[in-house]
């Protein structure tokens, strides 16, 4: 029965696990002179003979205390620390203290209650409410203890409400670990192999609460079960219960101003702030959450950024905007480098008689103002949907297509491969911004930002032969794609439906004969640039020698593994080696990520080369001197091409009559914005086009 116990004395056996114990040794009990001046100082002790101190123990320096249970306490010496608004002296005040090891030189004044913490050196511990753990707690990781019962797993319901994906979190969790767990469900045997692995983490696990050297904890209220990395900042919040705090120098994480977080592992480097309400959830590196957000049952990727809104159920990998008061993110599995719009309303509308939808989208998923999206639906990557209530599920297979409604008759409209001519600008802008945003002191969580790679590159060759289909079917003809492509009369002739896309519903395919041109540009600019880098890096004179030598047919599925792209022979070799206990720690998982990783640029490169083979229906034999060199002359006009469509892209936003409006004159105009001349990132792409074309001149003379 809940309720308060009467127990004559603290128990204070068993409360420090070994681990801690062989730190101990440098304690000893107090002398009489001391115990006689703290007690003149206003302290009290259940018992003095259960208080340990260490060489620099200094009893003058701790005044109306309360101490209960066994206490160590390290050395305190003259001097005060100071963190950016208070400045506390060394020691110790008006607080309650039970079952604590104390480090050196700490300021721990008007604590209420605090118990079963372990407080590393150098630590603020100022007007904090209640700390305490409790001797079975785990911190926010999913893994039990031995004799534990399997229901106090921390379970995360990610991907979908109904818990069928769900997965145990553990410090040092990669999106990509939670990916591959939320995968193959139907693999009973694979299953039981990752919870295995996370079972074998409680072997490190320690029993008391934490706190690392140089945090700082003040004006908060309660902070139950938790693991507090090295300089922390925790301030203001109002619960902090079973959780781990991941925090270094080099990423420190900071915590405050009316924060609740409940059964979480918050990632290094992390800023979580203003009424956030964060539970079971799991943040990589450099994660933000603002403004009053609702976050719960999350896996968020490294350098995300989530505020004023609510997301349920998610595995969002890195790169992941959402900012907007009234956004609504639920039961998806999202590949990173999206941005969620103000009003959005993602997998709001539950279709079956259960809530257990989910909603899968490639990298690059951008729904606009307003849009509200139905379970169960799956975007190709790069999927951009202008504001609108999408009605029904939609399976869009067409990768850097605009999405909208016809407001006339209501119909789904695809545009294919519209972020290339109409918004490249975005497109080539994001490569670039995700790396100057990525703050991350280690990158343990791999990314691939190129919006050309693997993925998208087989994305967009099943995308061709799709439209080809379906220009050839509906125009009555048997065109070739270069008959396709260069007639662009045939988006004019015809009107062109998609079955399949839309749940029982055509949708309205527009101008599918400029995709099949787009997309083949894209995919040979792709390919010229991965046969470009290989001449530069092997100076081979004789590229076919030198190729088929290191030419194999690379993988024609790839997976966004949390942000890291693995060719699928790649993945089921890992899966394998899981299932036969070849690995058997999350650390051997993680460092063959490492090793794909390191693969991954030559796979690349592979891939690149066989993708132009592919489009341009070329033999590996065929790429003579002068072959080599019309594929690179091509590739030379294409760079300029996607230079000038990013310049023209921005421009529009300058030529815009309404956009002009609202000042006086085109002077003031521009004074006020920043015009595509002065736009570093367009400054810094065309000098890179122009680096690149020159790479390309010498190697066209080479020939």
């Amino acid at each position: 029965m809940p309720g308060v116990k009467i127990k004559q004395h603290a128990d204070s056996e068993g409360i420090f696990p070994g681990a801690l114990s062989e730190n101990l040794n440098k304690y000893r009990n107090l002398t009489q002179g001391e115990i006689a001046a703290l007690v003149s100082n206003g302290n009290h002790a259940e018992q003095w003979q259960q208080i340990y101190v260490k060489d620099g123990f200094d009893p003058l320096k701790i005044k109306g205390c309360r101490f209960f249970g066994r206490v160590y306490l390290g050395a305190l010496n003259d001097g005060y620390l100071q963190t950016d608004d208070v400045t506390l002296p060394i020691g110790l005040s008006d607080s309650t203290i039970g079952f604590v090891i104390l480090d050196d030189n700490v300021a721990v004044h008007n604590v209420g209650y605090l118990a079963h913490f372990q407080i590393g050196s150098h630590c603020i511990l100022y007007r904090v409410d209640e700390m305490v753990t409790g001797q079975n707690s785990t911190f926010g990781n999913g893994y039990i203890r031995e004799n534990s019962n399997n229901d106090e797993r921390n379970w995360l319901e990610i991907c979908n409400e109904s818990g069928g994906r769900a997965v145990l979190p553990f410090g040092g969790m990669r999106t990509a670990d939670a990916w591959l767990w939320t995968r193959r469900r139907d693999d009973s045997a694979l299953q039981e192999k990752f919870i295995r692995l996370t079972d074998r983490l409680a072997e490190d696990a320690a029993t008391p609460g934490r706190v690392g050297t140089g945090s700082v904890i003040k004006n908060s209220r309660v902070i139950r079960d938790a693991q507090i990395g090295v300089s922390c900042t925790i301030d203001g919040i109002n619960r902090l219960q079973n959780a781990t705090i991941l925090s270094s120098e080099e990423e420190p994480t900071v915590i405050r101003d009316g924060v609740e977080i409940i059964d979480s592992i918050i990632g290094y480097g992390n800023v979580v702030q203003f009424g956030v309400k964060a539970f079971n959830v799991l943040t990589g590196r450099n994660v933000k959450l603002n403004y009053g957000a609702r976050v719960l049952h999350n896996v968020i990727g490294p350098n995300s950024t989530i505020s004023c809104c609510e997301v349920l159920s998610n595995l969002v990998f890195g790169f992941h905007e959402q900012h907007h008061n009234n956004s609504f993110l639920i039961a998806t599995t999202i590949g990173g480098q999206a941005n969620i719009a103000a009003g959005a309303t993602i997998g709001s509308n539950h279709n079956s008689r259960a809530a257990d939808g989910e909603i899968v989208a490639g990298r690059g998923f951008w729904p606009g103002l307003v849009s509200n999206l139905k379970h169960n639906s799956v975007f190709a990557p790069f999927t951009l949907l202008a504001k609108a209530n999408y009605n029904a599920e939609m399976r869009i297979t067409l990768p850097f297509s605009l999405l909208s409604v016809n407001e006339r008759d209501g119909m789904v409209q695809i545009f294919p491969a519209y972020w290339f001519k109409y918004n490249m600008y975005a497109l080539a802008r994001n490569t670039w911004k995700f790396a100057k945003r990525d703050k991350r002191k280690i990158k343990e969580q791999h990314i691939e930002t190129d919006f050309l790679a693997p993925d998208t590159v087989e994305s967009m060759l099943d995308a061709i032969t799709v439209l080809q289909e379906l220009i050839n079917q509906t125009s009555g003809k048997k065109l070739s794609l270069r008959e396709i492509e260069n007639n662009m009369a045939l988006d004019k002739e015809f009107e062109y439906f998609l079955d399949g896309a839309v749940n029982k519903q055509k949708a309205r395919l527009l101008k599918p004969a400029q995709a099949v041109r787009l997309y083949r540009m894209m995919i040979f600019y792709y390919g010229a640039r991965a046969l470009s880098e290989l001449m530069e890096q092997s100076g081979s004179d004789d590229m076919v020698s030198h190729l088929s030598n290191l030419y194999e047919e690379p993988d024609h599925l790839w997976h966004n593994v949390g942000g890291q792209l693995i060719a699928d022979s790649d993945l089921n070799d890992l899966l394998d080696d899981v299932r036969n206990e070849t690995i058997r720690s999350w650390r051997e998982v993680h460092e063959r990520y490492d090793r794909l990783w390191e693969q991954y640029p030559q796979q690349k490169r592979i891939h690149g080369i066989y993708a132009l083979l592919q489009v341009e229906h070329i033999r590996l034999e065929d790429l003579d001197g002068t072959c080599i060199a019309g594929i690179l002359t091509r590739q030379k006009e294409i760079a300029a091409q996607l230079r000038d469509w990013a310049f023209d892209s921005r421009r529009k936003d300058f030529s815009n009559p309404f956009r002009q409006a609202t000042y006086h004159s085109e002077e003031e105009m521009r004074a006020v914005l920043v015009t595509p001349e002065e736009d570093p990132f367009l400054n810094d792409f065309a000098e890179r086009t122009e680096e690149y074309i020159k790479i390309l001149d010498k190697l066209i003379e080479e020939q």
